[in-house]
């Protein structure tokens, strides 16, 4: 209301009292404007704003769903992605060597293997991805060529067991050849027999040396992280 229309309706009235009315009028004014903004606030940081998922999928512990607003502020602040807006974790279709452990340690005792090696080559030659395909043809778990697999007896290099059985086979008919050399049968292995037995040792391939490299330690730090392969390598 402009203060002609007050000035109108309200003559007669004490100057203090209208003085009074007008503040009353103002703070109304502001109440409102107030409620306004926050329920703007509101909606804009809703998690249905952004997403369909219920607050309760954004926590990690049960009951704590009423905490979802801090937890995100706080993420937030520190810079970093809360667990539900990432696009993906290990636990979402990654690959996991876990499940393969049972598997690796068989095939490492059946062909005399450390089996802490036989995993550092797996996880360098396909990250334990049993669907993996090189450009070059390689397939599986161990990365078979097709005459490699064949001469193994593996009918399917992409099935994970007949992978890592043929992996460990091929590498213990390496290091037999090497003399029980693990360096040179694992460079053997990522750059043929041939090119091992021409330089009387690990290749001067920077692709070849890296491998080597990788591959021994991953195998130091499966041992650090699984004591008792350590152990089994030892009594191979």
């Amino acid at each position: 209301m402009s203060t002609e229309a007050l000035s109108g309706v309200t003559a007669g009235v004490p100057a203090g009292e209208l003085a009074i009315a007008e503040r009353v009028r103002q703070l109304q004014s502001l109440i409102e404007q107030t409620g306004q903004m926050s329920v703007s606030g509101v909606l804009s940081n809703s998690p249905s704003a952004t997403t369909t998922a219920s607050p309760s999928s954004y926590s990690s512990s049960p009951g704590s769903a009423g905490d979802f607003s801090a937890a995100l502020q706080a993420a937030t602040t520190a810079g970093q992605t809360p667990v539900a807006y990432q696009t993906g974790s290990a636990s979402e279709g990654a690959p996991q060597s876990g499940e393969y452990e049972t598997l690796i340690a068989q095939a490492a005792q059946r062909n005399g293997l450390d089996p802490a090696v036989l995993h550092g080559l797996i996880q360098q030659e396909s990250g334990f991805d049993p669907s993996a395909q090189s450009s070059a043809g390689a397939s599986g778990l161990t990365q078979l060529m097709p005459g490699t697999a064949a001469s193994l007896g593996v009918a399917n290099p992409l099935d994970p067991s007949e992978s890592i059985e043929g992996g460990a086979r091929y590498l213990s008919r390496l290091m037999s050849q090497f003399g029980g050399n693990t360096s040179e049968a694992l460079a053997a292995y990522n750059a043929g027999p041939g090119a091992v037995s021409q330089y009387g040792g690990v290749p001067p391939y920077a692709e070849t040396q890296s491998y080597v490299t990788k591959v021994l330690g991953y195998a130091e730090s499966y041992r650090q992280t699984h004591p008792s392969s350590a152990l089994a390598g030892a009594v191979l």
